[in-house]
Formats: structure tokens, sequence, C-alpha cells
């Protein structure tokens, strides 16, 4: 029983724990090192050296200093201990000496003292005299000194008596600067004293004095030379004026002066306005010149204007007024532009408040005359008004020019492009004479960029579109390319090209599917030609989906036939193929689209070479797809172009490329309805649907799809039937809701 251990308390577990955490207080066993004391020296450290390769780091641990609870920052010194101790070892290493903040403190604390006590021991002489402020020192002038502060002001001898050397033990006369530097005390000053001391004080007064005098003296001589200057300016002006005033007068123009030299009231008129120019270049603005100029000037300038045939004599009269240009006002920013380019301020023309008086004459007199000019004038022979436009430019103001423009030529080149129909005129002798580019294009350095914007309603340009459209839409293709069609690439590249796309392409792809036949026989080239001889105005890629659409199934169509005929020759086929290729022009026979083609005609030859090898039948052979796959030209297209290649007497009907819809579309504006398409399609005929509604949000009105010739409409009560109907009246009552 007494072998048995005793039982252990609670108590006696902590007295005998060998891991107790040692406190960082108590010094560390000697001879052992921490994990990081042993890291440390594996990498080289040794203790009592700082960190780094050169020991130029810390050597103690960084310290941390808690700023007590609500204080600020300065509330207490920041600094701890142990970085001042880095920072002095530091300093002490690159051999400087470390001062703290409060160690400068102490210092310049101990310097204001130092010094304030050397001042305090100076002022009573002995250092030992108590402390108080020094006592201002009195400073003294002498004679000289009066003399030369005011130059020019007499004084009494007796006044420069009272300037006394009180630094002796007698007070004397002070003539010069000897004496001033010697310490002494002034004795008690007596009656004689204070009257001197009271008359040095208003000496220095009449001396201050004096000098405010003498700067007003200064002031007052400059501001007499300024009135002395602008009295001779005025003087001057009062010359000038009356030399004007004699001018004015001498520019009436009695009526025996024109008898008497021979010279037309115009031309002495501007003689005189010349001489009043030359004589008086800087007087035009001041006294306004330019508008006693105008009011001479009117006279004989409208008298002038009536008589003139502006589109036969452009330049009569401008060369006068150019010369006039300074006296009337126009100086370099009043022209609207100096050569042929197209002028920035016509771009955007700003209205002025109020026009000048050569402005008012313009508009007035010469405006008029050119209005009634322009009725009579062609739009086929623009030479004459832009000469007319070109002479006029150096003198007229932007608001004329644009007026000229925009009211007048504009809309005469509009009106051309509305009355050009070259197929009425396709065997006139002057074709050539009459295509728009030959009128246009001169008018395209002279016309605003906004009548430049193929894109802005209102412009030439798109004008110009909307003929060209419509042109190309009834022209006869067989007849060649359009005259004058490739002047315009250059001028609207991009829009000409989808121009040609959407209205040319597909009437020639329906040319090419209702006249052209393949016939090894008797070959026609007479239609592939007529579609080829438009190949310069698409890229070759176009083109060749024009073949692979219209061309190759003929081809290939033709090719089957020949193969699978009885006693068919291998050896007729494979050169005939090869013709074929020299027909088509070479850069389009270069495209990917065409090569396909071909080596699908070189694929079928020799599946028949194959078929007869090993002693088939060529019936065996597969025939061609039926029809082109991506079809450029609509059904409806090709019948009308086939129905016109069939009549009797050979004459062609304009081709109509607008579509069924796009008369719906047109019969809907003239009824202000709206026809929207829904994005859905019948479900029987897989039409597309459309919403003809009065409302211009699209809401209400009636369902219907286009098929060929007809508008079926959704029957009400049933929107699962829908009916034919007219474009009559119950189709718009219908789209009204009614």
């Amino acid at each position: 029983m007494d072998s048995h251990p005793p039982f252990k308390r609670k108590g006696d577990f902590s007295a005998m724990s060998a891991r107790k955490t040692p406190k960082l207080s108590e010094p560390k066993p000697p001879g052992k090192m921490s994990f990081a004391q042993r890291m440390m020296a594996k990498m080289g450290h040794v203790e009592g050296q700082g960190l780094g390769k050169g020991g130029e780091g810390i050597i103690n641990p960084i310290e941390v200093k808690l700023r007590p609870q609500g204080a600020g920052v300065g509330a207490v010194k920041e600094k701890t201990e142990q970085y001042k101790q880095e920072q002095r070892r530091a300093a002490e290493a690159r051999g400087e000496e470390y001062e703290d903040s409060s160690e400068e403190e102490r210092k310049a604390r101990r310097r204001r003292k130092e010094k304030a006590r050397g001042a305090a021991g100076g002022a009573d002489g002995s250092g030992a005299g108590g402390v108080g402020a020094q006592k201002k020192k009195a400073k003294y002038r002498t004679v000289e000194e009066v003399q030369a502060a005011a130059p020019g002001l007499e004084l009494p001898k007796a006044m420069l008596g009272s300037i006394v050397d009180a630094t002796g033990s007698e007070t004397k006369l002070l003539t010069s600067t000897a004496g001033l530097m010697n310490a002494g005390m002034v004795k008690a000053e007596t009656e004689e004293e204070k009257i001197r001391k009271r008359e040095r004080l208003e000496l220095e007064a009449f001396i201050e004095a004096w000098h405010g005098l003498q700067e007003r003296k200064v002031h007052l001589e400059q501001h007499e030379g300024q009135l002395q200057l602008e009295l001779t300016q005025m003087q001057e002006d009062i010359v000038k004026v009356r030399d004007v005033v004699a001018a004015l007068a001498a520019l009436c123009v009695k009526d025996g002066d024109a008898d008497m030299t021979g010279a037309t009231e115009w031309q002495l008129v501007i003689e005189k306005l010349e001489d009043l120019q030359s004589k008086h270049p800087y007087e035009i603005e001041s006294c306004g010149l330019g508008d006693a100029a105008v009011s001479m000037l009117s006279g004989p300038f409208k008298n002038e204007v009536d008589a003139w045939e502006p589109l036969e004599e452009p330049s009569r009269i401008v060369e006068d007024l150019v010369k006039l240009r300074p006296l009337l006002g126009l100086g370099k920013d009043d022209e609207v532009s100096t050569n042929g380019h197209i002028n920035p301020e016509l771009r955007k023309y700003r209205k002025p408040k109020a026009t000048t008086p050569f402005q008012t004459l313009m508009y007035r007199v010469w405006l008029p005359r050119i209005r009634s000019a322009v009725t009579s004038w062609s739009y086929r022979e623009p030479q004459s008004m832009i000469a007319l436009v070109q002479a006029w430019r150096p003198v007229l103001p932007p608001f004329i020019l644009s007026n000229i423009i925009d009211q007048l030529v504009v809309p005469k080149l509009n009106e051309g492009l509305k009355s050009w129909n070259p197929k009425k005129l396709k065997h006139h002798k002057q074709l050539e004479a009459i295509l728009p580019h030959v009128w246009i294009f001169p008018w395209l350095p002279h016309l605003p960029s906004r009548h430049l914007d193929p894109k802005s309603p209102t412009s030439l340009m798109s004008e110009v579109r909307r003929a060209l459209r419509l042109t190309l839409t009834s022209w006869d293709i067989t007849l060649g390319p359009l005259p004058g069609l490739s002047q315009w690439s250059s001028l609207i590249p991009s829009d000409l090209t989808d121009i040609l796309i959407k209205h040319l392409l597909p009437r020639l792809a329906a040319h090419l599917s209702a006249n052209f036949e393949i016939d090894p026989s008797d070959q026609q080239l007479t239609a592939l030609d007529t579609v080829l001889a438009w190949k310069s105005y698409f890229t070759p890629k176009i083109y060749a989906r024009l073949l692979i659409a219209e061309f190759f199934p003929k081809l290939m169509g033709i090719l089957h036939q020949w193969i699978s005929s009885p006693d068919v020759d291998l050896n007729e086929i494979i050169p005939w193929v090869e013709w074929w290729k020299t027909v088509i022009p070479a850069d389009i026979n270069k495209t990917k689209d065409v090569q396909t083609g071909w080596s699908d005609a070189q694929r079928m030859i020799q599946g028949a070479v194959n078929i007869l090898e090993r002693g088939g039948d060529l019936s065996e052979l597969a025939p061609p797809a039926a029809g082109p796959a991506r079809p450029i030209a609509k059904d409806d297209t090709i019948k009308r172009v086939r129905d016109e290649a069939r009549t009797e007497t050979g004459a062609r009907k304009v081709v109509q490329e607008a579509s069924f819809k796009d008369l719906v579309e047109e019969w809907c504006a003239e009824h202000d309805l709206t026809m929207i398409p829904l994005r859905e399609a019948h479900a029987a005929s897989a039409s597309p649907l459309y919403r003809i509604s009065a409302s211009a949000t699209g809401k209400g009105g009636v369902v219907v799809y286009l098929k060929g010739d007809l508008v079926f409409a959704q029957k009400k009560g049933n929107r699962d039937v829908f009916e034919p109907v007219g474009l009559e009246d119950g189709l718009v009552q219908r789209a009204e809701g009614k």
C-alpha cells in the first residue's frame, strides 16, 4: 500500500510544469540563443553590429512609443531612445554631430538669454544696470546734410544755428560730421535749447513740404507737356478735317464736268474717290469717308447697273470697285474668297447685326439685276455665271454670295437634274454636252460644303444621287454604259457603288437570265457582251457572283446534257470548255468563285471519263444543281425582261425596278398611312407580315402580307384568316380603325 505514489493535487501540476513561458524581462541563460538569433547567425550576423552587409543598419530592436489616448500629434515627443541612439550612431559614422530637436531648443534658448543679457549690459554702460528696454539713440543732422536734403530751399542762418553738438560737455554749432560718434550725455535742456529744438523740428517739416512741392512741380510739368501734345494733335486733326471737308466738297460732279473731260459720270466719281482714298487713308474710319463715298457712288452705280448685261460683261464696273476696297470698308475679312477654293465663311454663314452702306447698296441695286439676269441663264452654260461670280467675289458680302448660290444657282442645277432624261436624248448629237457632270462639275469649287454632302437631304449631291438612281433604273443597258457615269465615280465613289449594286446589278442579272442562252452549235454572245460592258463599274468579286448566279448554272446544264447524249465525243467538250474560259475576262477568271465554277465543270467531265472507263452508262452522271443558289435578280424582274425581249416590235419598255412592296409603301404615303414590318412571317406562305396604320406610333391598323401583286389582309374576328384586298378606301378605313 505504501509503495504506491502519492496522489497529486491540481496545484502541484503548475509547480512541476517544465514548459513555463519565460518573461521578456528575465535575462536569458548564457550560451543559449533564440530561434531568430540562430537564423541571423546563419546569415552571417554578428551580435553587437548593425544589420546589413556593412553593418550600417540598426543594432537594437525597434521600439514603439504610444501616444496617450485623445492626444494629438506633437503632444508628446514621438522619438524613442532607441531611435535617437541609432541616429546618433549613424551621425558619428558619417563624422557629424547629432542634435535632436530637444537639444536644439535648449541651445536656442541659451543663445537668446545670452543675447538679452549682453544687450542689457550695454544699455547701462557697465552691464549691471538692471533689466529694461534699451533707450533709442537720438540722431542728428549736420548743416551740409540739411542743405543737401532740400536743394534750392533758402534757410535762414538763425535756423541753421539750431543744429548743435550736444554730445560733449558744451553745446556748439555742428557744421560737419565730426564728433557725432563720441559718447556722452546731454545735459538738461534750457529754454533756449528747447526753442532751438522746435526750430529744428520746423526745419525738418519745411524740408518735407519742400519735397512735396518739388514732386508736384514735376507732375504739373509732365501734365503740361501732355496737354501741349494733345493740343498739337488737335490742331493737326483740325487741319486734316478741313482738308477732308474740302475733299468731300470737291467730290460733287457738276453737269458740265463730264462734257469737258469726255469721261462718264461714273469714271469721274471713281477718279475723285481714288484721289480721296490716296490722300486721306488714315481718316477713312475716323471721319466716316466710306459712308460719304457710298452716297456719292450710289447714283452713278445704279445707272451703270441698269445699263449692264451681267452674263455678257461679267467684269464690268467691278474693277473700279476693287480699287476702292479700303474706302468702301472691304477688308480681307469681308472678302468671300481670294481664290477658287471653297470658302470656310460660306459653309456656316452668320448674319451680322447690321449691314454697311456698301452692303446695302449691293443688296438693293446689284442683286435685283443679277436675279433678272439669272432667269434667262441656262444651266447648261455654266461658264458665264461662274465668270460673273468669280469677277465679283472680291467685293461681294458673304450673305449676298450665299443668296446667289442657294436661291439662284442651286435651284437651276436641281431643275436641270430633274429634267435630265438620257433615254429620250440617246440619239441627240450633243448628248455629251448636256450630261450633268459637264455643267455641275465646274460649280463644285464654288459651292459650300453643305451642298457637297450626299447624306444631306437638301444638298445638290443628294439630288445627283436621286437623278442617277432614276436614270439607271430606266436606262437601256443594251446601249452600253451610261455616258458620263465614270465621271461621278471620282466624286461620290461609295454612293455610286451602292446605287449600281442596288439598281443596276439586278437588271444585269435579269438580262443575262432572260436573254443569254448557251448553244454549242450556234453560240450567241450578245447578251453576255452587254453585261460585260459594265464590268468596269464593279469589282471582279461582284461580277464573279453574277456569273455564278446566272452563267454557270446554264453552262453546267448544257454540259451535262451534252455529256449524257448518245455518241458523245469528250474530245469536243474539253476544248469547248477551254474556249469559254477565254470568253470570260482574266481578272474575273482569277476570282475564287469563278475558279470553283470551272472546277465543277472539270469535275463533271472527269466523272464522265471515269464512268466510261469502268464501262458504265453516262446516264448515271449526276445532274448539276437546278438554278443558282443565291439568285441576284427576282423572278418578276426576269419575267419582265423576258417579256420585253419577246415583243413583236422589239421596242423595250422601261424596266421598273420598284417592287410591289414599294408601290404599296407609296400608296400608304399618299394616304398618310404607315407601313411597319412586324418581323414575323405568315404561317402558311412564310411571307413577312406588315402593319398598315394611320397612327404615327404604329399601333392599331390592319396586319397584311404581300404575295405577288396582291395584298392579303387579316380578317376581322379571325386573325388566322387572311383575305385579298385592294388598295382602296376600304383598306384605308381599316387602317384608321373604322
